[in-house]
């Protein structure tokens, strides 16, 4: 007998042993069910060999979803991430933009102290040069005999005393061109290594820029794969219920008697940068943008103002912190609304409840609510400035308008800009 056929004899008397001791099945007929899946009793063991003919049934539909599955997120839990995501990419934005800014003023001043070398090194070498001139004028006045014997033998006494006085005032103009020889030398040292220091400088900041650019494009990432994760249906939910927040905001914000009056004039300047502002509905928003295509939230505002003859800082949080605060019931148009704890967001205030924003990436320059963003307070570029005692303000277009509390609008898109079509390109910059 082979040693194969003798395993086979060996396999078989184990599998009756262990149906004998299993005892037989519950309403089984003569002919035994376990032959007909022998392989789940070599592997799950006598004990579980009656239960296997159930175990392939377990995956009834294998594309259909499991029951135990948790559901799909609440669309608030959504908003609030999805919020984040844009409120962080922001942040980041303006991170990146104090970082540019402090860069180009960097580079100005490394510019200015390099044009400053050159001018003081070549006045340096005009020194040297007039130096070595009189150096030289001097040796040869300095040959023969001393001043004092050659106006003793002189036949013109008093010609050789004004010689003498001449070669004593030659004497002094040496001595100041030695002096400011040994000053531009001095001057140019410095200058040189202030040039040096700048440019260091200047090299650290283009990599911080770098950073934060990178950071800023991350961010916007983690945006655009969310909007591409959720259904159609989910963004438009999102967009509905961002609204409807939206909506009692504003209208719990106007019931609080916190706006005041809603109408007053803007100042000359103030007026001039709403003009600006508005001419800028429907452009979209760019990360890092300051016109005049495309805008961020800073550089809407930042060049409304520029527009306006007065200078102010590039980014939100420094518009915050260097402009002076206005109270909210005292606000006028041109004045520059601040969102969010840390003033990672800023509106240009247009009166009547409403605001000109670059609102976020994927949406575009329109008129909002005031309270389409958590309210952080008012700073007035201007606080010098009279009212003018008459201002026709110019005419909002509709199609760029948010009905206060709606929170909707057409041709410059809605304060959501939930959809694939809009999610912000990492690109523009």
């Amino acid at each position: 007998m082979s040693r194969r056929h003798r395993r086979r004899l060996l396999r078989a008397a184990c599998l009756a042993a262990a149906l004998v001791t299993a005892g037989p099945l519950p309403g089984a007929h003569a002919e035994p069910a376990a032959p007909v899946v022998p392989g789940a009793a070599e592997t799950a063991g006598a004990a579980g060999a009656p239960e296997a003919p159930e175990a392939p049934e377990a995956p009834a539909e294998p594309n259909a979803p499991a029951e135990p599955n948790a559901p799909a997120e609440p669309v608030g839990v959504l908003l609030t991430r999805l919020q984040g995501l844009y409120q962080r990419a922001e942040q980041a934005t303006e991170a990146y933009n104090a970082a540019e800014t402090a860069l180009t003023a960097r580079q100005g001043e490394e510019r200015r102290l390099s044009t400053e070398l050159g001018k003081a090194r070549t006045a340096v070498n005009g020194a040297q040069a007039t130096a070595g001139r009189l150096a030289r004028e001097q040796y040869k006045g300095a040959r023969g005999f001393s001043p004092y014997a050659r106006m003793l033998f002189a036949g013109d006494p008093q010609g050789a005393l004004d010689q003498r006085r001449i070669a004593e005032r030659e004497g002094t103009r040496r001595a100041a061109a030695l002096d400011r020889l040994a000053r531009g030398e001095q001057q140019a040292d410095v200058l040189a290594a202030a040039a040096r220091k700048a440019l260091d400088s200047e090299q650290k900041l283009a990599a911080d820029t770098k950073k934060r650019k990178d950071e800023a494009a991350a961010q916007l990432g983690e945006v655009e794969r969310m909007i591409a994760s959720l259904t159609p249906a989910q963004l438009t939910e999102l967009g509905t219920r961002e609204a409807e927040v939206t909506a009692t905001a504003q209208r719990e914000l106007v019931e609080s008697g916190k706006l005041g009056a809603q109408s007053r004039n803007p100042t000359a300047a103030g007026g001039t940068a709403l003009t600006y502002a508005t001419a800028q509905i429907g452009k979209p928003y760019v990360w890092g943008a300051e016109g005049p295509a495309s805008f961020d939230c800073s550089g809407l505002t930042s060049q409304a103002w520029a527009h306006a003859g007065r200078t102010i800082p590039r980014t939100s949080q420094e518009q915050w912190a260097q402009l002076p605060r206005v109270p909210l019931d005292e606000l006028r148009p041109g004045d520059l609304v601040v969102y969010f704890p840390t003033a990672t967001h800023v509106a240009l205030y247009v009166g009547d409840g409403k605001v000109i924003q670059a609102p976020r990436p994927g949406a575009k320059v329109k008129v909002s609510p005031i309270a389409a963003n958590p309210l952080l307070g008012a700073v007035r570029p201007d606080p010098d400035g009279a009212p003018l005692t008459a201002f026709s303000p110019p005419p909002l277009p509709e199609s760029g308008t948010s009905a206060a509390g709606t929170g909707t609008g057409t041709a410059a898109g809605d304060d959501t800009g939930y959809s694939e079509a809009e999610a912000p390109a990492t690109s523009d910059r």
